[in-house]
């Protein structure tokens, strides 16, 4: 992907042909081996790292004029700091590999920097200068290709949403994750467009069932009246969508059962939105003896004086704590009376809803969200607006 944008990028292109050491490390704009004087008068090198605006493909013009930097505070060839540019010193990890110990602004005019060729040049121009000084014929421009280029992304563009806000690193934390989906009705699809839009290595998607008009109104996304004539399969339905962003989705449309759940062999997290039964049953004890954690989702709705009610649930099984889950908090058989869950009345945003505290658990345990409580279980009742915990482990 990096070749690509410096391919398809002049301003990118022209920091390359100029013997600037940049690169594309993540979603971050990377120039190292700038020269500097620290306060000791010693040249040194250090990095800069800018955020980078892209519309798809193509580079926009820099939103910020802000750009971090990985070394001592620069200074003048005397020794005293380089006057105007300090922002902050936030010793910020910037995810990707890449730290960062101050920030700079130094702002060209009211406009800001055109491209990010004017950007990064300019700053290395402002950090090298006093070095040579010191060492005459000292540059930025080095003139030497970067050794590594960056590693292919999971996505078919850059998550530059991540790198604007800082959450390179929390974002690493879930890029191992081999993510299975069973069941992608109406809270299987949510999770499905939640999941895609983190790093993860691999998303399976398992359901059977036909993609019909009746889907179209409680899945995410708007499909085409010539898509439902051809009745595709749910999981072909949605890769179609989310592998124009995401690479990592492998589709299989089947039943689970003795002869396919050998299909969630190497997954490392599991969401489950199927309907109760022995299916469940089997996936359950599959991924039990596979050690693997998941969360199971329900929904009970119920239509009575003029307007529905219900209980939305997330169950959480972790290797840590799995009695609860055979204790009543997953129902295993399929459209009994008294089961709150069995009912089928969906609606699209209490699916999303559901899919939400479904995937905001799952980064709780991937350490992506803060989790005091540590809870196993939790539903979301409609009338108040109730959310109850339990479980705790």
């Amino acid at each position: 992907m990096s070749l690509e944008l410096f391919n398809r990028n002049p301003d990118l292109a022209r920091l390359r042909a100029e013997g600037y050491l940049v690169r594309i490390e993540g979603s971050l704009l990377v120039l190292r081996e700038v020269p500097y004087v620290d306060s000791q008068r010693r040249v040194r090198t250090g990095t800069l790292v800018s955020t980078l605006d892209l519309a798809g493909d193509q580079t926009r013009k820099p939103e910020t004029h802000v750009i971090h930097w990985d070394g001592d505070f620069p200074c003048n060839a005397d020794g005293s700091p380089l006057p105007g540019i300090s922002h902050q010193a936030p010793n910020t990890n910037l995810g990707f590999g890449l730290t960062a110990r101050h920030s700079f602004s130094s702002k060209p005019s009211q406009d800001g920097y055109p491209d990010y060729y004017a950007k990064m040049s300019t700053y290395a121009t402002i950090l090298a200068g006093p070095a040579a000084v010191l060492q005459p014929g000292l540059s930025p421009r080095l003139n030497r290709s970067p050794d590594v280029e960056d590693e292919q992304s999971v996505f078919n563009y850059l998550d530059t949403a991540s790198s604007r806000v800082g959450l390179g690193e929390l974002a690493s934390k879930l890029k191992n994750e081999v993510v299975g989906i069973l069941g992608t009705g109406g809270t299987g699809g949510y999770i499905l467009d939640l999941v895609a839009k983190t790093p993860v290595r691999e998303i399976r998607l398992f359901d059977d069932d036909d993609f019909l008009s009746h889907n179209a109104f409680r899945a995410p996304g708007a499909p085409s009246l010539e898509q439902l004539r051809d009745a595709p399969k749910k999981v072909h339905y949605l890769k179609g969508i989310y592998e124009r962003m995401h690479r990592g989705i492998v589709a299989h449309a089947v039943k689970m059962n003795a002869e396919t759940l050998g299909l969630l062999d190497g997954i490392t997290f599991a969401f489950i939105s199927m309907d109760a039964g022995e299916e469940k049953r089997a996936v359950v004890a599959k991924l039990e003896a596979l050690g693997v954690p998941f969360i199971d989702v329900g929904m009970g709705l119920e239509l009575s004086n003029g307007s529905l009610g219900g209980i939305l649930r997330v169950t959480t099984s972790t290797p840590a704590k799995r009695d609860h889950v055979h204790a009543g908090r997953i129902s295993f058989a399929g459209g009994g009376g008294h089961d709150v869950y069995a009912s089928n009345i969906q609606v699209a945003d209490l699916n999303a809803l559901n899919a939400c505290l479904a995937v905001v658990k799952w980064k709780k345990l991937r350490g992506f969200y803060r989790d005091l409580e540590n809870e196993h279980h939790s539903t979301y009742t409609t009338d108040g607006g109730m959310l109850l915990n339990g479980d705790q482990s």
